[in-house]
């Protein structure tokens, strides 16, 4: 529960329960959240590779060259993930509610967790005879291995890939936005409707297509969010299946 002594009475609702953001205050946080996600990324990676014992006397040119290399902008984003998440925290104390509360951070039930891994099951080979359909078949890849950079490389894709980045997009995308736009003139359906279009183009890294089939991926991990009220199911559902993803992408080097 909210600690009403403690908040806002300005930012209290009518009855002294901890308001919630509306359409444009909740649009306005997660640009700032997201903001402080990209500096405090820079920040961390500037101060990584400013390190003399930790760049060996390298040149400027090839610390831009490691600066540009995907595990350390995968690091910058695991390390920068809790700036944006203060972000959020801040936000909701503001409003005079509880972090857990607001973003409904409740552990899901068993039979709802393997409700959502079925009903996920299926949206994935709906998606894949959707690419099947509109695509063809897909070449193999000509390569063999997938360099990741040995080990510790593949360490850090799994961590930001399985847990940093699955927590941070469902606690602002199912979690905060849909908390402050589910009670606007959107309702539940238009929120989950909007915030999975708004993830899937987030997603600048595929094309089309890939864009396409994370938004019906959204509006499913949406709906588990919306009917079992926890925002740590969708966090496991996308953490889960992105593991599969990476292992069935594999093998690494």
């Amino acid at each position: 529960m909210s600690n009403i002594e403690n908040a806002d009475p300005s930012l209290a609702g009518p009855t002294g329960q901890p308001r919630i953001w509306d359409f444009m205050e909740t649009l306005f946080v997660v640009l700032v959240a997201y903001l402080a996600y990209i500096i405090a990324g820079m920040l961390i990676l500037t101060f990584i590779l400013s390190i003399p014992s930790t760049m060996k006397g390298l040149s400027s040119e090839q610390i831009d060259t490691l600066w540009k290399q995907e595990n350390w902008q995968r690091t910058g984003n695991i390390l920068a993930t809790p700036a944006a998440l203060a972000v959020l925290w801040v936000a909701i104390r503001k409003a005079g509610g509880e972090f857990a509360e607001y973003l409904a951070l409740n552990w899901p039930r068993p039979g709802e967790l393997l409700s959502a891994t079925g009903i996920m099951i299926v949206v994935f080979v709906l998606e894949c005879v959707f690419n099947y359909v509109v695509v063809g078949p897909q070449a193999p890849a000509t390569d063999t291995y997938i360099a990741v950079g040995g080990a510790g490389g593949l360490l850090i894709m799994l961590v930001a890939g399985c847990i940093a980045a699955p927590v941070l997009e469902e606690l602002i995308v199912r979690g905060f936005m849909f908390r402050g736009w589910s009670q606007t003139f959107l309702g539940p359906i238009g929120a989950i409707v909007l915030t999975s279009a708004l993830w899937g183009m987030c997603h600048t890294q595929y094309d089309w297509l890939g864009r396409l089939n994370i938004f019906f991926t959204g509006l499913a991990l949406g709906y588990f969010r919306w009917r079992s009220n926890s925002t740590w199911l969708p966090v496991i559902i996308h953490s889960t299946f992105n593991m599969a993803f990476f292992f069935l992408m594999g093998p690494y080097a």
